[in-house]
């Protein structure tokens, strides 16, 4: 928004009747379009706002209905703001094209935002009823980026509480459900993204991933999430030298879309001194690689290690016969590294840096009896730690790492599902079991993505396909370390031989 452009009561009424004008006309126009507006691609909505093909008013009114239509049924995006305030700035971001104001790359576009990301002025409550009433006064490092690129900041997406779990729910907004069976769980902890993203009611989604938070509701609503090299995007928190496993990445409907918002997210930021240099415009230019003689590592259920839910690995070893068909050879490749341990090192890892964030809570008896089970468990695992601890363990990350690190001497990518079942009954807290297997926590249902987190390298979630019943589940394509750009070009790839699984809409669509 062009900060010279300012609103007297005149102009705002004026800027309001010339909306209403707009979407009468726009209703008109939808009646007899190809494709609403809301089917398309982020880069072609830009373009058009751009090119006043379209008005900023016309694409907010349509979200805003599709919204008001499908997103009761879901609850995928919350604290959404007063309608006739977000046509105003639609207005007026038309009023700036008008004008010639300098437009950034997402110029006119509504997002919200993941409900654990700052955005100045709308609700910030991480899904806790301790936050319940928080409203954010400034902007995060990634919102920053977002608001100086043009979007229209609509809402939240909702997330678990504190995002811990792969299962969206929380006591202030409650639980979203997946589009393509409402009795099912959405996935998280950027549940609340996949399915805003899934049933066309935004076209770009920021989220966040530590264990699989992109990935695995990516999977469960058929679209794309990519969890970038640490690094990459700017992520908020009061420290900066002791590098978190967790990452900020984009989510999108295709990979030319993921790149365009992820070139806005990323680059460097002198205020997180552990980031990459240079910026993130490179990835607007991502084409799909030609996958002829590539070689692809399968990991399986890494040698039995764990346990899957029939019809999951069938599903995705069956999809990537789409690589082969591209001239790809698939070969089984597990890492040369005990999985136990490396699954013990990330859960205390976890513990110690998910748990000191959340220690101040903890140790206010008033605040510690509002937080979830898994929370409490989180910071008194990580009580438990020593120093000497968290050094052991980072021991054993770093030999997964190398051992991982080694699979890509023979591999250009390495590939395994974005979750070890499908989509679970919504009314669950967490699975207690798999294949026969009992769960020793409430995460270790997400080993295949915690274990790629653990490596360190850049993984995108794809749609792989439908299981026996009906529902969705992806594929995780891992790159080397910092090998962003080619995790991309990989999934382009998969994209242009996947259209048949990608155009197979939600029941709710």
């Amino acid at each position: 928004m062009n900060p010279t452009l300012r609103l007297t009561r005149r102009s705002a009424l004026a800027l309001a009747a010339s909306s209403a004008a707009i979407l009468a006309e726009a209703r008109v126009r939808a009646a007899t379009a190809t494709v609403p507006l809301t089917a398309m691609s982020a880069h072609d909505l830009a373009a058009a706002i751009a090119a006043r093909k379209v008005s900023a008013v016309e694409v907010m009114g349509a979200y805003l209905d599709r919204i008001g239509r499908l997103n009761p049924r879901v609850n995928a995006i919350v604290g959404l703001q007063d309608r006739e305030g977000l046509l105003l700035q639609a207005a007026k971001a038309d009023a700036a094209v008008k004008a010639g104001a300098a437009l950034g790359p997402l110029y006119g576009l509504p997002h919200a935002v993941k409900d654990l990301a700052a955005v100045a002025g709308l609700p910030f409550t991480m899904g806790s009823p301790i936050l319940r009433d928080q409203v954010a006064r400034t902007d995060g490092l990634m919102v920053e980026r977002l608001r100086k690129a043009g979007v229209i900041f609509i809402g939240k997406t909702n997330t678990p509480e504190f995002g811990l779990g792969s299962h969206t729910f929380n006591p202030v907004w409650g639980v979203t459900r997946n589009p393509y069976d409402v009795s099912r769980a959405a996935g998280g902890s950027s549940g609340g993204a996949a399915v805003g993203l899934s049933l066309d009611m935004l076209p770009l989604a920021d989220g966040s991933d530590y264990g699989g938070s992109l990935r695995n509701p990516a999977g469960w609503n058929n679209v794309f999430g990519f969890r970038p090299s640490y690094g990459r995007v700017p992520t908020d928190g009061p420290e900066d030298w002791l590098p978190s496993m967790g990452v900020v990445g984009p989510m999108a409907r295709s990979v030319a879309d993921l790149a365009l918002l992820l070139s806005v997210q990323a680059g460097f930021d002198a205020r997180k001194p552990l980031m990459l240099e240079g910026t993130g415009d490179a990835f607007r230019a991502i084409r799909p690689e030609a996958m002829k003689g590539k070689r692809i590592g399968w990991a399986g259920d890494l040698g039995g290690a764990i346990p899957y839910e029939p019809g999951v690995l069938d599903t995705c070893r069956k999809a990537l016969a789409r690589f082969e068909a591209m001239g790809a050879v698939v070969e089984d490749a597990v890492p040369d590294h005990p999985v136990e341990p490396a699954w013990q090192s990330f859960v205390h890892l976890r513990q110690w840096q998910q748990g000191g964030g959340l220690l101040g809570f903890y140790r206010d008896p008033a605040r510690k009896a509002l937080l979830k089970e898994a929370a409490v468990w989180e910071v008194e695992g990580g009580l438990a730690l020593s120093a000497f601890d968290v050094t052991a363990h980072s021991v054993v990350r770093s030999a997964w790492s190398r051992a991982v690190h080694a699979l890509f001497r023979r591999f250009d990518y390495w590939v395994m599902p974005t979750s070890q079942l499908f989509p679970f009954p919504a009314d669950w807290v967490y699975p207690k079991e798999i294949g026969g297997r009992q769960m020793r926590t409430y995460h270790e249902w997400m080993q295949a993505t915690c274990l790629v987190t653990l490596s360190g390298c850049p993984s995108i979630a794809v749609p792989a396909g439908f299981g026996p019943g009906g529902l969705p589940i992806g594929l995780q394509i891992v790159a080397p370390v910092h090998a962003d750009a080619a995790c991309l070009s990989a999934a382009a790839a998969w994209e242009a031989a996947a259209g048949d699984i990608i155009a197979r809409r939600p029941v709710l669509a």
